[in-house]
């Protein structure tokens, strides 16, 4: 894919959430739809969690839940790669506290107005909201512990970048807890060539072996890709009639970032025994 077509989709991917975020569009995927906050009880979220975050941060657009994956520690730094209004941020800031923070990430202005006027709201003071993409992250090297992300990184036209660039901004040790769709065969050329099927996240899933190939060849370790099957029953009501519950589903995807080397055994040590 050229550059050129590269920020075709994403100007189109812009639009759409840009549109989604200022409350224009009514459709039937995770990106274009009106879908009720409840929506989010049958991806994993709980009612308290909902009851937790400011009234419009929680548009509906995930396929997953991340925070169960990311298993979040107080003082930890997070990032959330496509943060939308700032639903996962509010979340995670929770679990987090005082002592640490969270930093979202999206390339929709509307999305980051959208969240910076949630998180005024909330008065969540370790939130903060960044305007970029995330093949080109507007984090410093070694700066986060995990990342998070919701149904976002089907919708980048250059995901080895994507994953180039979390490994960039993790400090080692570092993981990765994301929720996203995947392929699971060869889309029909009609839903292939679907605007509406690619900002709805589901014409530009990767299927589960090149995820796992993009994040091993960027040197991420613990790969593991699980897809959930049980996702056909919501991903049916994207594009209702168009079999697409057959080609994508909702998955969970992990890796970890390698810890830095101990130098504790006589291979890496350079000092000689007595």
């Amino acid at each position: 894919m050229t550059v050129e077509t590269q920020d075709r989709v994403r100007q189109v991917v812009r639009e759409q959430y840009g549109n989604v975020a200022k409350g224009t569009t009514q459709s039937c995927a995770p990106g274009c739809c009106a879908v009720a906050p409840s929506a989010s009880l049958a991806l994993g979220y709980s009612e308290a969690d909902l009851a937790a975050v400011p009234e419009g941060s929680n548009l509906g657009l995930g396929c997953g839940n991340p925070q169960t994956l990311a298993s979040l520690r107080a003082g930890e730094t997070v990032l959330d790669l496509g943060s939308g209004a700032g639903f996962d941020c509010f979340l995670a800031a929770n679990q987090v506290g005082a002592t640490g923070k969270v930093i979202g990430v999206d390339m929709t202005a509307e999305m980051v107005s959208k969240a910076r006027e949630n998180a005024a709201r909330l008065e969540q003071r370790n939130v903060e909201f960044r305007l970029g993409e995330i093949e080109h992250l507007p984090l410093e090297d070694r700066s986060v512990d995990v990342i998070l992300s919701n149904c976002v990184i089907n919708l980048s036209p250059d995901k080895p970048a994507v994953f180039r660039e979390a490994f960039r901004v993790l400090r080692s040790g570092g993981r990765l807890a994301i929720s996203d769709v995947v392929r699971l065969g060869e889309l029909p050329e009609a839903l292939a060539q679907d605007v509406s099927a690619l900002t709805g996240c589901v014409a530009g899933a990767a299927s589960v072996q090149d995820l796992e190939r993009f994040l091993t060849e960027v040197g991420f370790e613990g790969v593991r890709v699980e897809v959930n099957q049980a996702s056909k029953e919501f991903i049916r009501d994207w594009m209702p009639g168009s079999g697409v519950e057959e080609f994508v589903a909702s998955a969970s995807i992990q890796a970890t970032k390698p810890g830095e080397a101990k130098c504790c055994e006589p291979s890496c040590c350079g000092g000689t025994k007595a």
